[in-house]
This record gives structure tokens, sequence and C-alpha cells, in this order.
């Protein structure tokens, strides 16, 4: 896929203030780039940097290999799409929302109501065509928001957490509506969210912002399994980091000495180097210790239960393994194993589970 947007040596500025650098960032052309971080990270900054509402103090922006600012700048904004968390709806009919930028492009009649309705279709709220905007649920409020931006036909397509506001069981549907339009259409989309699982359910790649800087991109599944650094660990929920050394390297197979554990792990890090261990808390299993079954699991770690916190479907286990170890296990699983505070139990994981994190 070729580059549609293109940023380099982007610093932001607001009230004399650095919120944001980008030192290199291309955005392909018909990707879905999940833009994650928490609260006041710079996402929205980039937002309305890409939407030309703010403009950078220095570095450059490119849509199409042009300079963003030599740009025609109602022209490139017609090209652009915006769905925000708020849906700013007009106070006129749901057709009407969704056929007024259409009728500000001077498009035929014919056009405006063929196009306005199709996609009030495919985003199942046709039958509310008539209704006030101001008579819409919230979930329903954001279907015209985004039946709107289509319409419009925009070759990117900017949103700024659109379903946070959403209860649990609209946000799922919209959610799985949204993923299906964008797999159809390949339309380029930027989506801003602090919510990991909106990330990695719509995202081709990902992008992780943290106090104002890009700190890592990738694929979700290298983001989440791999971070960059201890910071974006802890963002994407790594829970146990551990200390240690390499002392032997056969076979791709790492051994780490760590605070008194001997751990195994992937990678090609040199002997003697001091590493930080990474592991995601779904990726260890539990069982009593003295009923723990044979695995294919190379690393079993024997601790004591310090704390139990029910996550809905999920229990997170905290246990000291003469380190914090953090497991994440099915609520059923743990009513199984009877598991309780003090209880004395066995960590198991995979060799490939652990990211290794250089120390220097």
């Amino acid at each position: 896929m070729a580059d549609l947007i293109e940023i380099q040596d982007l610093v932001v500025q607001r009230e004399g203030q650095t919120v944001l650098e980008v030192d290199s960032l291309a955005i392909k052309e018909g990707e879905v780039l999940a833009v994650i971080g928490p609260n006041g990270a710079g996402k929205s900054t980039l937002l309305l940097v890409l939407s030309r509402l703010l403009p950078p103090k220095s570095g450059q922006v490119r849509f199409r290999g042009q300079a963003m600012h030599t740009l025609d700048e109602l022209a490139y904004r017609r090209q652009i799409g915006l769905v925000l968390q708020d849906p700013l709806l007009l106070d006129v009919s749901v057709f009407d929302n969704v056929a007024m930028g259409l009728r500000f492009r001077g498009l035929p009649k014919a056009e405006v109501q063929q196009r306005a309705n199709d996609w009030l279709k495919r985003l199942g709220v046709l039958h509310l065509k008539n209704r006030p905007a101001r008579r819409l649920s919230g979930g329903e409020a954001q279907r015209v928001s985004l039946a709107r931006a289509f319409a419009l036909q925009p070759e990117v397509l900017l949103l700024d957490e659109p379903f946070s506001a959403l209860d649990a069981p609209t946000r799922a549907r919209l959610l799985q509506d949204f993923q299906a339009l964008l797999s159809e259409t390949f339309l380029t989309t930027v989506f801003i969210t602090h919510d990991l699982d909106e990330a990695l359910y719509l995202g081709d790649r990902v992008a992780v912002l943290l106090e104002g800087r890009l700190r890592q991109v990738g694929p979700p599944e290298q983001v989440f399994s791999a971070p960059a650094n201890l910071d974006v660990a802890a963002f994407v929920g790594v829970e146990t980091v551990i200390s240690g050394q390499v002392i032997s390297s056969q076979d791709g197979y790492l051994r780490v000495q760590a605070d008194g554990a001997m751990i195994e792990a992937v990678g090609d890090i040199p002997v003697g180097r001091p590493v930080l261990l990474c592991l995601r808390p779904e990726d260890i299993t539990l069982w009593p210790e003295n009923s723990a079954p044979a695995s294919s699991a190379r690393n079993r770690l024997k601790g004591r239960i310090l704390r139990l916190t029910p996550q809905g479907p999920l229990v997170r286990v905290e246990i000291n393994c003469g380190f914090p170890v953090v497991a994440l296990i099915t609520r059923t699983s743990a009513q199984e194993m009877g598991l309780a505070v003090d209880q004395q139990v066995a960590a198991a994981f995979k060799a490939t589970a652990i990211h290794l994190i250089p120390r220097y």
C-alpha cells in the first residue's frame, strides 16, 4: 500500500508549550491506524493537525506527496471525514443531517437522495430518517454521524473516540458494524481511542502516544506482545516486569537469571546483558501447587496468592514468587481450583510468551 499521509519532524505547541512531537509516521492508503494513549497524550491534537484545524509549529505533513499547507484548504477538508465523541448533529431530521454536506457540494438531488438513504440503511438507521436528530439515543446519533461522514466519500476518515460515551451493548454492536464497513470500503482511517480492546479489534496498525511523543508503531499483536520500552509495556497491559540478566544462549533459547529464579525466553540478546522480562497476565496459567499437570510451558514458578480481584468474567490474581507476578484467569477456573488468598500455586508460562527489553 502507498503512503497517503506522511508526517516528519512534527512539533505542535499550545500556549507556548510543546504538546505533540512525531519524528516520523506514515499512514498507508486503505489502512486503519488506531492511535492509543492515555488522556492528555496528544491523540486529539494529532487529529486536529491532520484535519488542518491546528497548524504545527514545525515539521512537515504531506498528503499524497504534497505538503499539506500548500493545498487548497477547502479542497483538502472536503477529502476528510471527521467523527467526534459528540456527534454534533444539526437540529433537523436524520435524513437532512446526512444530506446537508452533499447539498453543500452541489450534488444533484437524486444523488443526494440515493447516497443519504444508502448510508442510513448501511448503518441501520434508515427507519429513523424522518426523526428529529434531537430525539435520537446516543448510539443512534453516532450511527447517523458515521453515515454523514461515509456519504461524503472522503479519502480519509478521522475519528476521535466516537464510541467512548456509549453503553457496552450499544458500543459492541456499533463496533461490529463499523468494522464490517471499513473492511468493505478500504477507507483510510485514523482512529483515536484510549480503549485497548477497540484498538486491537479495529486497527491494522497501532500507534502509541505517551506524554506527547510517538513511542511505537506496528501491528497490534507486535505492540501488545513486544512493547518497545517499559512505558509502552505498562500502558498496553504488561503487568509483570522482572529484572534479570542473560546467562546463556542456545538454539534461540535464553536462560535468564531473575531475582533467584531461572527463566527461559526466546531472543537474540547477548549473554551478560541485563534485561527486563515482560509477561502479559493472560499468558500465565495457574494451578494449585501440588496438582500442576505436565505442560509444554518451559517455565514454572511457585508462589503465594496475595490478592484476588474480580474483573467481570475474569479474576486478576496477584502472586508473590519472590517478585510480583500477575495472572488473569476466568472466574470459572478460579472457582474450580478453589483459589484463595495465601494459597500456594504454580504459575506456568511459555518461553515464547516473554518479551525481553534490553537494559543499557
